[in-house]
């Protein structure tokens, strides 16, 4: 059954550019009258040349221009296809875009389906009055889109928010890197060595049990250097909606490739190191779902005490590293997330926290708690992390 037409021709074309977006493509206003623009330009009997501009206008690399068929499908003519993607939450008006066109033509006041040039003047008018009402929309003056869809325009390129699970090899080449280069830690224990450090006085003496008791071969021995354990915290709260899907491939590629252990929080912490260790296609799918149902309110200091008090007593010891995902804004006391650090810190842990902007937050509980991070890191793509691999090492 085909759903019923809207009374602007961008609400049709909005619902597109919201699946686009679930998907990665960074399609924005000025994209969508764009798209518009060219509708009009092209008419109805050229779908061919309307999808071929349509996606030279959204897809700005390899990975959207080969998802943009299915996409198109899916959206334009979802009685003939069934595909894998994802589809937008969003309510979708029409989805025949034929009859989109000729509502972009009555809407410029020319019922007829223009095939030139000439009608670019009253294409340019359409498109602005048609956009009026999505400015209105993003400006937060109607409802937001069902299922958490942002309507803003990407600030940054997303293509590094929305690897495919097929595509992990940069950074996988990355994750071994920064894991080898990771500074090993002192051990109590002893190890053989030669040369070595102390003598090992009881291999010694056994030794020589074979000589008549003349230590004619010593046994040396030097301390033992364990590599630093890594523990992954990751903010999935409703302020990092945007970001959680970049952090957690990260996470997954240091949880599968650098033996981290990985943890989510919003309002309660839970392990997912078990989950993300799953070398299925079918696993960041399940986290990002298992993300976006969260999607609640913030308690960063609760979490890393409870961290602190549950899951590293046991296993965190001095020199391993602790790396926070988070913007920092926290609905604690903000005393409360220096004295969750400063647990962390008594135990000899190196604190990393990340941040998906350019400075560290202002935020204030991180303001008071500066001094109980080792450094702060800027992450919000895969060039952040290559950029930081000399200062993590």
């Amino acid at each position: 059954m085909k759903p019923t037409m809207v009374s602007a021709p961008s609400e049709a074309l909005a619902g597109f550019a919201a699946l686009l977006r679930d998907h990665g493509l960074s399609v924005g206003i000025a994209e969508q009258k764009t798209m518009l623009q060219a509708a009009l330009v092209l008419g109805v009997l050229h779908e061919p040349r309307l999808c071929a501009a349509w996606r030279a206008i959204a897809c700005h690399n390899a990975r959207e221009w080969r998802l943009w068929p299915e996409l198109f499908a899916r959206h334009w003519h979802s009685h003939r296809i069934r595909g894998s993607v994802r589809v937008s939450g969003q309510t979708r008006p029409s989805r025949d875009l034929r009859q989109l066109v000729q509502q972009l033509h009555a809407s410029a006041g020319d019922v007829r389906q223009p095939s030139g040039p000439g009608v670019a003047p009253a294409s340019h008018a359409a498109s602005d009055a048609a956009m009026t009402d999505a400015k209105g929309r993003e400006a937060g003056l109607v409802p937001r889109a069902m299922g958490g869809a942002s309507r803003a325009e990407p600030t940054r390129p997303q293509g590094d928010q929305m690897w495919l699970w097929q595509e992990p090899g940069a950074l996988q080449v990355l994750v071994r890197q920064i894991r080898v280069g990771l500074r090993p830690v002192a051990s109590r224990r002893w190890r053989k060595a030669l040369p070595g450090h102390r003598l090992a006085v009881r291999h010694t003496l056994r030794r020589s049990a074979a000589l008549g008791g003349e230590s004619l071969l010593p046994v040396w021995e030097a301390r033992r250097e364990d590599p630093p354990r890594l523990f992954i915290l990751a903010d999935v709260s409703r302020s990092m909606e945007s970001h959680a899907p970049l952090f957690l491939r990260i996470a997954r590629a240091f949880a599968t490739g650098a033996r981290a252990r990985v943890f989510v929080f919003h309002t309660r912490l839970t392990d997912v190191t078990a989950l993300l260790r799953r070398g299925v296609s079918v696993v960041q799918e399940k986290a990002n779902v298992a993300t976006a149902g969260f999607g609640a309110g913030t308690r960063i200091a609760f979490s890393l005490r409870e961290f602190a008090r549950v899951h590293a007593r046991g296993s965190l010891r001095r020199g391993d590293h602790v790396w926070v995902l988070s913007d920092g804004f926290d609905t604690d006391e903000p005393e409360r997330l220096g004295e969750a650090l400063q647990v962390l810190h008594a135990r000899g842990a190196r604190i990393t926290w990340f941040h998906p902007t350019r400075e560290v937050p202002a935020a204030a509980a991180l303001q008071r708690a500066r001094g109980r991070v080792d450094r702060f890191i800027p992450l919000a793509s895969l060039a952040d992390l290559a950029a930081a691999r000399p200062i993590l090492c």
